[in-house]
């Protein structure tokens, strides 16, 4: 079953995003097709959305669902009159709370990062810019720089992962994909050993990765199940002469692999 979802936001959307993916990951049995609006801060942005929302209904022949973080009334009502069904994030929150706290809430957007430090902001938005700029082993004379660095095969879930600690937690984030090269030696360069004390190996499955790789490249040697287990095979004798720790985004979610990763660090003074 296949459903698009639409985050959408006055401001950058962070919050719409990270709060829909909550609830979204309880329904795993469905396809989400997800689309991300973030700056709908116009009658005309929201009536142009609307027309999108029609578009995914016509498409997948049930209306999309909407999460937003929308305290604007007016672009709102004209976001919630399209055929969709909409989930405002902070509405049934904020009324509530604002009767607690005595006071009326300011209603302007962008609103819940003012609340953190500055420089914290300013970091993460710092570290994502690393993340994207270290991805996939294109700087590996970079790693020194990084707070942490993942390594694993061909979509076992690094880049999402580094973003998502980037985004989230500050951290810049690197990672390095295990490849041929590497298994015909049996070990990885020496600038990946040189960090070896923040390294963390991603596994999967074969049958997972074969699944994920077949989305890529339809019917390739790349895709099938004999290439999948001989790379998660080869990759694993890599990870032991590391001796790095070793997580499985099989069945764990990219926020329950990224605690893994903040524990181990926060329970080491190296890491």
């Amino acid at each position: 079953m296949n459903r698009t979802v639409f985050f959408v936001s006055e401001s950058t959307g962070i919050t719409a995003e990270t709060l829909g993916h909550s609830l979204l990951s309880q329904f795993d049995t469905i396809d989400f097709e997800q689309v991300y609006m973030p700056y709908i801060n116009t009658d005309l942005r929201a009536k142009a959305l609307t027309q999108r929302m029609q578009e995914a209904a016509d498409r997948d022949g049930v209306r999309p669902v909407v999460f937003a973080t929308m305290l604007n009334n007016e672009i709102r009502e004209i976001l919630q009159s399209g055929n969709c069904y909409y989930v405002e994030l902070f509405e049934g929150f904020v009324e509530p709370l604002s009767v607690e706290l005595g006071v009326p809430p300011s209603r302007k957007p962008g609103r819940s990062h003012a609340i953190t430090k500055p420089s914290y902001y300013t970091k993460r938005i710092e570290a994502i810019n690393f993340a994207m700029a270290n991805d996939d082993g294109i700087r590996p004379d970079n790693f020194h720089r990084a707070d942490v660095v993942l390594i694993g095969v061909s979509r076992s879930g690094k880049t999402p992962t580094c973003l998502y600690l980037a985004m989230h937690y500050g951290l810049r984030s690197a990672n390095y994909p295990v490849t041929e090269e590497d298994f015909e030696r049996g070990d990885v360069p020496q600038l990946v050993w040189d960090c070896r004390h923040k390294l963390f190996a991603l596994t999967i499955d074969p049958q997972r990765l074969q699944l994920i790789r077949e989305e890529r490249r339809p019917g390739s040697g790349y895709a099938s199940l004999e290439r999948c287990q001989e790379d998660i095979r080869m990759a694993t004798q890599i990870y032991k002469r590391l001796q790095i720790p070793v997580l499985n985004t099989t069945s764990q979610s990219i926020e329950e692999i990224s605690s893994h990763i903040i524990k181990a660090l926060r329970g080491s003074g190296e890491r």
